[in-house]
């Protein structure tokens, strides 16, 4: 027995099988809308060195900026840098302000939910930092040294957990203290983040201070807005080609002193 639908049921079903080819192109036509108008647009860190931030000359610079005209020369497209803050970049995202986020975007389960993440550029670290004469290449050679952080921290716990009883740590209540301590010379070691050692090393030649231990790696991720698969799909290929051709490498030591680490594509 053959079961006919009704007329009215029939064009109903027809007219979805139709939609379904269209939303699916609708959905993926992200990569398609970025090379039609000729330029995409990135939203960058507008102060957080070595990042992304001003230069003498006032204009932007950092690894994030070299990579996002790199992004851009690779797409064959202009690059439109729009500066957001950690609070507006993924509603700048989502409210089409921008296409594309490069800036220091860690991935979690909440941010997963309401974007999508592309492939992994460049580390973002916890690290300790001192004078190049010291040498310091793993956990235990910081026995019997002094040592300047925040309290509270994830770089505090991580001292406390792993670091040999002998090191001495001098627990400070913000950033500008614990600097402070070092710059001095009150304490051997500076353990911070990557954007603040980077501000002491630079304002400070005098120090002769490099990264010297790793404590707590965060990749920084490529965001795109959620179902964007064309998009996400050409950047990751980008971001894949510049791991294997020693980009992301030679940016990383370019800007942060050490090498990109093992990061997810």
């Amino acid at each position: 027995m053959t079961f006919k639908l009704p007329s009215s049921l029939a064009s109903f079903a027809a007219g979805c099988l139709m939609a379904l080819p269209m939303a699916a192109v609708h959905a993926d036509d992200s990569l398609d809308k970025v090379l039609a108008k000729g330029s995409i647009a990135i939203g960058i860190a507008g102060d957080f060195p070595p990042y992304a931030f001003v230069g003498p000359d006032f204009k932007p610079q950092g690894l994030e900026i070299d990579l996002a005209n790199y992004v851009a020369d690779k797409l064959g497209v202009k690059p439109d840098l729009v500066t957001v803050t950690n609070p507006n970049r993924i509603p700048y995202l989502q409210t089409r302000r921008i296409d594309v986020i490069i800036s220091t975007l860690g991935k979690n389960p909440e941010r997963e939910q309401v974007i999508d993440f592309g492939s992994a550029y460049a580390p973002f670290f916890q690290a300790v930092y001192g004078p190049a004469s010291m040498h310091i290449a793993a956990i235990g050679d910081l026995a019997d040294k002094t040592a300047a952080v925040t309290r509270g921290t994830i770089q505090d716990d991580i001292l406390t957990q792993t670091a040999p009883k002998s090191l001495r740590i001098q627990r400070f209540e913000d950033d500008a203290s614990t600097v402070q301590a070092f710059v001095s010379g009150q304490t051997q070691l500076l353990v911070t983040g990557v954007s603040v050692a980077d501000m002491v090393i630079k304002n400070n030649p005098q120090l002769k201070a490099e990264y010297k231990l790793l404590l707590k790696d965060s990749p920084n991720f490529i965001g795109v807005r959620k179902g964007e698969t064309a998009l996400k799909e050409r950047l990751n290929a980008i971001i894949l080609e510049a791991k294997e051709n020693g980009t992301l490498e030679a940016l990383s030591q370019k800007w942060l002193g050490r090498d990109t680490g093992e990061l997810p594509l």
